[in-house]
C-alpha cells in the first residue's frame, strides 16, 4: 500500500517549522523532487516485519480480581510453558509488564498503552522459556516506569505484603510484591533510577540491577538507552543468580550490550567472604531522610559481613553525590526525547525495534491529560531541557558521568565491594485517591537518590534484605566493578546464610 504523499502547500508548511521560507512555485519543486524518495517508502511499507517466530504457545490470559490479585500486584495472568527441562525447569516466573510477551496485552501501567498486543517475545522471555520456566504472567508497573513508589500504576494502587496499605516500591512493584507474596519463585524488573532495588528492598526479597548491558534489552520497552536495565528479581539469593545465568550474555540486537562478560554465578555462591574487602560508603548514609533505624540496620549489616570473615571498613567517595545529581539530566530528558517524543523506541541505535508498540504508545499524545502526575513532571523538566538548553545539560551530564565512573572504578581498586543502604526509608503509605500533588510526587520520588547514581555508572548493584526497621524489610546495597555479579552473590550468599533476615538485630 502507498503511503500519503505530502501537497505543496504540505512542503510550504513543514519547511516552515523548522525556519526554511518556500514559496509555493519552490515548494511545487522540492515535492517533484522528493518523489522518488517517497518511492522508497512504499518499499519498505510493502516488506514484513521480521519479528521472531513465537516458538511457545500460549492464551491472551485474563486480569485476575478479588481473591486472585489481593494485593493488586496482577496485570495478566497467561500461563506459558517452557522447555520440558532445563535450569528453570520448574520454577514459575512472572514479567514486568514493560517485557512483551507476544499475544498478552501489555500496558506498561499506563492506561494510554492499554489496548497494545505484543506480536513478538523479548530476549529474556525466550531464554527463560528455552531454559525451561513456566511463565505465569505479567506483573503491574507503574505508569510508564516513572515512579519509585506503588500509587501511580493503571488502575490501581499495589500493596506491600508486608503491610497492606504501605507502598510495594516501584516501579516493578508488582514484581516485588507477587515474589514477597510467594506467588511466584522469580519476577522480571526493569532498573533506570533503582526501579528493580526499591521494591525489592521495600517487600524484602533480592533485586539484581546487573552491569549495564549484561541482560538483553530487547524487546523491554525503553525509558533511555543509557540507564536501561533488566533482571533478576527473587526470594533467594540461588534464584537470583541461577536466573541471571540464563539472561546474561549478548543477543546481537541490543546496542546497550558491549561484549558483556558472562559468568557462572551460581558457582560463587558458597565461597564466602573471607578475604573480601568491603568499603562502607559513607555518602550512602548521607541523603536528607535517611532514617536511623534503616541506617542501624546496614551498619548492623556490615558488621556481620566483618564477622563472616571480610575486611570492612568506611570509605568516602565525594563523586556519589555528583552522581545523583547527572542522573536527573540524563533521566529527565533522555526519557523525554526517546519514550515520549520518540513514541518509545527513539532514533540513532542499532537494533531490534518494535514497529507496534512505536504505533501504539504514539497515541499518547491524544490522551495526555491521562498521564500520570509523576510522568507529566517528568516530562515537562525534560522537555524545558530541551527546548531551552538544547540537550546541552543531557550532553554535559554523560561527559561528567565518564569522569564519575572512573572514580568508581578507582575505588574498586582496592575493594571488592561497596556497601550502603539500597533506601533512605522503609515502606510508606501509599497516598490516597485524592491525595495533594505534592504527596503523590514526593512519594514517587522520595528514596531514588540511593539507587540512581549506579543505573548512571552502569556498575551493578543488589538489595539484600538485612532485617526491620518498624516492622518493614530494610535492603542492603552492594555495589562491584562492571562484570562483578559473582562478587556480589558470594556476599549476599554467605549474609543469607546467616539466617532469617527478619530476626537480625
Amino acid at each position: 500500500m502507498a503511503i500519503t504523499r505530502p501537497t505543496a502547500e504540505d512542503i510550504g508548511d513543514l519547511a516552515a517549522s523548522v525556519g526554511i521560507s518556500l514559496s509555493p512555485e519552490r515548494a511545487a519543486e522540492y515535492l517533484a523532487l522528493m518523489a522518488p524518495n517517497f518511492d522508497a517508502y512504499d518499499v519498505v511499507d510493502a516488506t514484513p516485519d521480521p519479528i521472531p517466530a513465537v516458538r511457545y504457545p500460549r492464551t491472551p490470559g485474563y486480569r485476575p480480581s478479588g481473591a486472585e490479585n489481593v494485593y493488586g500486584a496482577w496485570y495478566y495472568k497467561s500461563e506459558v510453558k517452557g522447555a520440558p527441562s532445563g535450569k528453570l525447569a520448574g520454577k514459575t516466573v512472572v514479567l514486568k509488564d514493560n517485557v512483551t510477551l507476544a499475544g498478552v496485552p501489555m500496558m506498561n501501567g499506563a492506561s494510554t498503552l492499554e489496548g497494545f498486543v505484543p506480536a513478538g517475545d523479548a530476549t529474556i522471555v525466550t531464554r527463560m522459556l528455552d531454559a525451561g520456566a513456566t511463565i505465569l504472567g505479567k506483573a503491574v508497573c507503574e505508569h510508564f516506569c516513572l515512579s519509585g513508589g506503588s500509587h501511580t500504576s493503571d488502575p490501581a494502587p499495589v500493596h506491600n505484603p508486608h503491610r497492606m496499605g504501605y507502598s510495594a516500591g516501584g516501579s516493578s512493584s508488582g514484581s516485588a510484591a507477587l515474589v514477597a507474596a510467594g506467588e511466584v519463585d522469580m519476577a522480571i524488573g526493569g532498573d533506570q533510577g533503582g526501579s528493580i532495588r526499591i521494591p525489592a528492598s521495600y517487600c524484602g526479597i533480592y533485586g539484581m540491577k546487573a552491569t549495564h548491558g549484561l541482560v538483553p534489552y530487547t524487546g523491554v520497552m525503553p525509558i533511555e538507552n543509557t540507564i536501561d536495565h533488566t533482571g533478576p528479581m527473587t526470594a533467594t539469593v540461588a534464584d537470583n543468580a541461577l536466573l541471571l545465568e540464563v539472561l546474561a550474555g549478548a543477543d546481537g540486537f541490543d546496542p546497550r550490550q558491549y561484549a558483556p562478560k558472562v559468568s557462572a554465578y551460581t558457582e560463587a555462591l558458597g565461597e564466602g567472604v573471607k578475604g573480601m574487602k568491603i568499603g562502607v560508603l559513607a555518602e550512602g548514609f548521607s541523603v536528607p531522610n535517611m532514617q536511623e533505624g534503616v541506617a542501624d540496620k546496614v551498619r548492623a549489616g556490615a558488621e556481620r559481613l566483618a564477622g563472616l570473615g571480610a575486611t570492612v571498613r568506611q570509605v568516602s567517595l565525594p563523586e556519589h553525590e555528583l552522581a545523583r545529581a547527572i542522573w536527573i539530566p540524563i533521566t529527565l530528558e533522555g526519557f523525554t526525547a526517546q519514550m515520549m517524543l520518540g513514541n518509545g523506541m527513539g532514533f540513532n541505535w542499532k537494533g531490534r525495534y518494535d514497529v507496534g508498540l512505536l504505533d501504539a504508545h504514539s497515541a499518547w499524545r491524544d490522551k495526555a491529560d491521562d498521564l500520570s502526575e509523576t510522568l507529566k513532571l517528568t516530562m515537562l523538566v525534560g522537555k524545558w531541557g530541551l527546548d531551552h538548553y538544547r540537550g546541552r545539560y543531557y550532553a554535559k551530564a554523560h561527559n561528567i558521568a565518564i569522569k564519575v565512573k572512573a572514580t568508581y572504578d578507582a575505588l574498586f581498586a582496592d575493594y571488592d565491594l561497596l556497601l550502603m543502604p539500597t533506601l533512605p526509608c522503609v515502606a510508606t503509605p501509599i497516598p490516597g485517591k485524592d491525595a495533594p500533588l505534592e504527596e503523590i510526587i514526593t512519594r514517587a520520588f522520595e528514596m531514588t537518590s540511593t539507587t540512581s547514581p549506579f543505573d548512571v555508572t552502569g556498575h551493578p548493584a543488589m538489595s539484600i534484605p538485612c532485617g526491620l526497621s518498624d516492622g518493614l524489610p530494610v535492603g542492603m546495597m552492594l555495589v562491584g566493578r562492571d562484570y562483578a555479579e559473582s562478587t556480589i552473590y558470594r556476599a549476599a550468599a554467605a549474609f543469607e546464610a546467616e539466617g532469617d533476615w527478619k530476626t537480625f538485630g
